[in-house]
């Protein structure tokens, strides 16, 4: 197992076993059970300390949609980010969590008359308006009395990245912001300018997620500079997406060197607005490791083996929605052969629930094994689901010999919660 894949504080004892913050995965299993996520507190940390001496205080704003919880929003704000919230219910656990509404910028495209008004009334720094229709929604807002928010546009930049196409954001055909090619980004922000009802503080563009080309997004950076340049507003706003090596053999620029890029771009270009950032995945992705429970091995001569787990697309639906490639290896003895090749699948009623198509697996693998897969910080709880009416997993903190309960696993009883007969 690519051991470059796991946490900062990630060790491999002599016998194999894998310890994160001071613990060993087996004994963390032990204890909470499985399907179980571990994070690495302090690689977090690191990872949020990373991006503010790239960027700047509060010029790194994390991207909460690809981990969130009080716990991950608190530490993201003690470590000098602001946060982006893309929906009410992330503004919710963002202030819940105790963040103050001016570290929050309110993102996320067709954002309800609701949704924004619970950011203008709670002053949240600035809203990225996605679309006409918000515009018009805020102007009603401001005729109920309400005060100005600070607004930012997001523009599409018309940049392709080298992303699956689900997750490409910055091409002309886009759900996502005002086009620049077609006209409907100037016309925006002569719009804004106009308004009474809004305050136009800057711009911003993402051309899409887990995108490893930095071309890609000194492009876009250039293509927003000479747009941004003229107008002279004190923010742009460079969005996020920066990747991560999921499988052994793939590389990613780290969050200084992305820094780096898009900074000496900007000032080559004339830029002197405050440049800031919406990191997410570069931040939770490879902090996280997944530990599953083996629950069968089941070979099928001339055709393959499946190794089931009790866990599945409703932890990690991104090999399913993106063909996502990951990593499996026994917590125990990491560092046996993986010669046993089988596809990682889950509990669920889906033939396309698999974790990981064409998996090398220990050998002499069995069912009551564990296994765990690295790089899951990102997306993996944010999307999960109770699809089939599995609860979904508890989410630890580690750090220093220490656990921290954060999520605790779902019970039955929450799945009824919301029921009313």
């Amino acid at each position: 197992m690519p051991l470059n894949l796991l946490p900062d504080t990630a060790t491999v004892a002599d016998d194999g076993s894998v310890q994160i913050g001071g613990l060993a995965l087996a004994e963390l299993a032990a204890t909470y059970g499985t399907p179980l996520f571990v994070y690495d507190e302090q690689h977090l940390r690191n990872r949020c300390r990373e991006a503010v001496d790239a960027f700047g205080h509060q010029n790194a704003v994390y991207a909460t949609k690809a981990f969130l919880c009080t716990a991950m929003a608190r530490l993201a704000y003690e470590e000098g980010m602001l946060l982006d919230v893309a929906s009410g219910g992330e503004m919710f656990v963002a202030l819940r969590a105790g963040v103050p509404a001016d570290a929050l910028t309110l993102h996320g495209n067709n954002k309800s008359i609701d949704e924004l008004r619970t950011a203008v009334t709670e002053h949240v720094r600035y809203i990225v308006v996605d679309c006409a229709e918000e515009l018009d929604r805020l102007e009603q807002l401001h005729r109920e009395g309400l005060p100005v928010p600070k607004v930012v546009l997001r523009i599409t930049p018309g940049v392709h990245a080298h992303t699956h196409e689900y997750i490409a954001t910055g091409q002309d055909d886009s759900k996502f912001g005002f086009n620049l090619a077609n006209g409907a980004a100037a016309a925006a922000v002569d719009r804004c300018r106009r308004s009474p009802a809004v305050e136009l503080v800057g711009l911003h563009s993402h051309i899409g997620s887990n995108v490893f080309a930095v071309d890609s997004f000194a492009r876009a950076a250039e293509v927003m500079a000479h747009f941004a340049v003229p107008l002279d507003l004190p923010e742009l706003v460079l969005g996020g997406g920066l990747g991560v090596p999921y499988v052994g053999g793939e590389e990613a620029p780290t969050l200084t060197e992305w820094g780096r890029v898009l900074l000496e771009q900007c000032r080559s270009l004339g830029v002197t607005s405050r440049i800031s950032v919406e990191p997410g995945r570069s931040i939770v992705g490879a902090a996280a490791v997944t530990v599953y429970t083996v629950g069968s091995v089941k070979h099928i001569p001339g055709v393959r083996t499946y190794v089931a787990v009790d866990g599945g697309m409703s932890d990690n639906p991104r090999p399913v929605l993106y063909g996502s490639g990951y990593e499996a290896f026994s917590p125990t003895r990491a560092t046996a052969g993986r010669d046993f090749r089988g596809r990682l699948v889950g509990k669920h009623c889906e033939s396309g629930d698999v974790l990981i198509f064409d998996a090398a697996l220990p050998n002499d693998l069995q069912a009551g094994d564990l296994l765990a897969t690295p790089v899951t910080g990102a997306y993996g709880y944010s999307m999960a689901s109770n699809y089939n009416k599995l609860t979904r997993p508890p989410v630890v903190f580690v750090r220093d010999g220490a656990a921290r309960l954060v999520v605790r696993r779902e019970t039955y009883e929450d799945l009824v919660r919301c029921d009313v007969d």
